[in-house]
């Protein structure tokens, strides 16, 4: 018998394109357009290189106390992991357990059917309706738990809380996730909730609106009850799992809120004008609240714009997916990059 018969084989997920060449505009991966917080720069030039001869503090306590005296939320309610991925990853494994399957939409972060997979969880995806709309109804039937993105990724398609918490309060029996990655931009959290209802679980990222995606830093909020088994988990996996810079520079970056209200200022403000652009120039999309527009062309295929933004150094995302095969996934840059690809589109579709 070979040893392979005994291996966990899954299909992985596929990350964003991270291209090598210089002087390429990189608008794949929703990564922030602007550097972190000042005083992250400030701490890291100061850092004691000596130090990282030390295991980091395991319970994470300075990034976990500067995230509960942002938010007002108790330290023994928040979780934090090696980015949202880490976190969610924790979340199926600790939560996801039953015979029954998982729900989560069928246009959504394609990394849930990975977690799934990995962790031989049933599942089932929910067609999001012709606006790319989640279906409340199809999150009222009987379930091992249910996570998706609000706003949804790749649409950018915010939900309403008062439907969210329809969703939730029907689902008392399972653990509700609600992936926050692109709330920052226009979005209203259901963080409020999680006193009302423990089993909900509402996680966020350092990512996109705090411009730290390469620290790799994310955090839940649920509670008292749902972060003890997370963190239960979590020590019998890695105890060490987030490193000492994260914890410092995060903690740094939470504190610097006028920046982080600015940084997010200025991407919605681009976000708008680009919609204006997008628009004059023939394309179709949802009405995107995260840091990035699901667009298409009505005249143009997905592939062909794709390819053709690719050779002139401009990256977008693209999935050869049904549905959605002729849209783009542009995420928002600065001011100067977005102009350099809706000149590239002007003068490409003419």
């Amino acid at each position: 018998m070979s040893w392979e018969a005994n291996v966990r084989k899954v299909v992985p997920y596929t990350p964003g394109e991270q291209p090598k060449e210089a002087n390429i505009i990189k608008l794949n991966t929703n990564e922030c357009p602007y550097p972190p917080a000042p005083e992250v720069r400030e701490l890291l030039s100061s850092m004691k290189y000596e130090n990282f001869r030390l295991y980091p503090d395991p319970c994470a306590s300075k990034l976990v106390d500067a995230i509960s005296d942002h938010y007002k939320v108790p330290s023994n309610q928040i979780f934090v992991g090696v980015g949202s991925d880490d976190v969610i990853s924790m979340a199926f494994l600790t939560f996801f357990n039953s015979d029954k399957p998982i729900l989560f939409p069928d246009i959504t972060y394609s990394f849930y059917d990975v977690w799934a997979d990995l962790y031989h969880i049933p599942y089932k995806r929910c067609p999001l309706d012709d606006n790319f709309r989640i279906v409340k109804e199809d999150y009222l039937k009987e379930n091992g738990g249910i996570i998706f993105p609000n706003p949804n990724a790749p649409t950018g398609v915010l939900e309403d809380v008062s439907m969210i918490e329809d969703i939730i309060s029907h689902n008392r029996e399972s653990v509700v996730i609600i992936d926050e990655a692109y709330i920052d931009f226009g979005g209203k959290s259901v963080l409020p909730l999680i006193d009302k209802y423990d089993n909900l679980l509402v996680v966020q990222t350092f990512s996109k609106s705090r411009a730290m995606a390469g620290m790799r830093i994310g955090f839940a909020f649920g509670s008292k009850k749902l972060i003890k088994y997370l963190n239960d988990a979590k020590f019998s996996f890695n105890s060490y799992t987030m490193n000492m810079p994260s914890l410092e520079l995060g903690a740094a970056s939470v504190r610097d809120d006028e920046y982080f209200k600015k940084t997010c200022h200025m991407i919605m403000e681009t976000r708008r004008r680009v919609k204006c652009e997008l628009k004059s120039l023939g394309f179709s999309f949802p009405d995107s609240q995260a840091n990035f527009i699901f667009a298409k062309h009505e005249n143009i295929s997905g592939q062909s714009l794709f390819c053709a933004l690719k050779a002139a150094g401009i990256y977008v995302r693209h999935w050869n997916a049904p549905r959605i095969e002729d849209y783009l996934r542009i995420s928002i840059g600065t001011d100067e990059q977005m102009d350099r690809l809706i000149a590239f589109l002007k003068d490409y579709l003419k």
